[in-house]
């Protein structure tokens, strides 16, 4: 039963990501990236503290992935964010 409510949970959780973003008007994109790399930056923390964690195989390959996956999150958010700055940067 266990596994059931989480993989609804997952669905939902999915389903209702993809109905905010396809919302969002494209001239926001850049400011909601460059203010979700907080959110971004606990997402890696978690992910290090489970793969740190020695319950299973499953656990620290799952981990690891997460760990990957939101370090390209956090790097790409500070790429975009930086690329937004420099738009608005003095002309020499």
């Amino acid at each position: 039963m266990t596994f059931v409510v989480a993989l609804t949970l997952f669905v939902l959780a999915v389903f209702l990501g993809v109905e905010l973003i396809s919302k969002v008007p494209p001239t926001l994109h850049t400011p909601l990236m460059s203010g979700s790399n907080a959110i971004s930056g606990i997402t890696l923390i978690g992910a290090l503290a489970s793969a740190g964690t020695e319950h299973s195989s499953l656990t620290t390959v799952l981990a690891a992935g997460a760990v990957a996956l939101a370090t390209i999150n956090v790097v790409g958010g500070f790429l975009v964010t930086h690329r937004m700055l420099g738009m608005f940067a003095k002309k020499r």
